[in-house]
């Protein structure tokens, strides 16, 4: 299979470098391992991988800190951050940051191969389509919204369950009911028709 770009796994524990390395490796990519979050924002600042890979618990500067340093919600690499189960309050949280979802602890490689595909895919799509009409109308609480956010509203004003909007922008359904919260509580909404509503009236206006 030939190189399809870098993949950068950032981890302080090297059984997780070393596993994920060999998984990624094998389907193509060249991975890039650091053990902590300064050498690997020295890096990332100059050359933007295809897909980042960050365990949220490390030493000096959490994942959550890199993520804020980093302005992850405008990088334009997807970042999965790597969770342990009792962790996904903080997953969350770093998904509000920018990461583009989160992997659980223990993780199946398969899985994790076939999340970063399809993470990439879609970042690849989107560079390809451009903006659609929602991502760049005005509408009350536009500004509110990060780009991702927006991208969900767009899947959501569609008519797409969790599960298909997941599909279509490379994350889990269980991410995209985190964003479906997040834009109803900025927007104002009490429900999905409420939201098309308020979105759709202003851009008839």
């Amino acid at each position: 299979m030939a190189g399809q770009g870098d993949i950068f796994v950032v981890d302080d524990d090297p059984a997780v470098r070393d596993a994920l390395s060999l998984v990624m490796s094998l389907e193509g990519y060249h991975v890039r391992s650091f053990s902590d979050g300064a050498a690997f924002l020295a890096i990332a600042r100059q050359s933007v991988p295809a897909c980042v890979i960050l365990d949220v618990h490390m030493p000096g500067r959490s994942g959550l800190d890199i993520l804020k340093e980093l302005e992850a919600d405008r990088y334009p690499a997807p970042i999965f951050i790597i969770s342990g189960q009792g962790d996904i309050p903080m997953a969350v949280d770093a998904i509000r940051h920018g990461a583009l979802d989160f992997i659980e602890k223990p993780f199946d490689a398969d899985t994790v191969v076939e999340r970063v595909r399809e993470a990439i895919a879609a970042q690849t799509q989107r560079a390809g389509n451009g903006a659609g009409d929602l991502l760049t109308a005005h509408f009350p609480g536009h500004d509110l919204l990060t780009p991702r956010e927006r991208e969900v509203l767009v899947q959501i004003a569609n008519g797409a369950s969790n599960k298909e909007a997941g599909r279509k922008l490379g994350i889990s359904p269980r991410t995209i009911e985190v964003h479906r919260a997040r834009i109803m509580e900025k927007l104002g909404a009490r429900n999905a028709a409420d939201l098309v509503r308020i979105v759709l009236k202003d851009m008839r206006a």
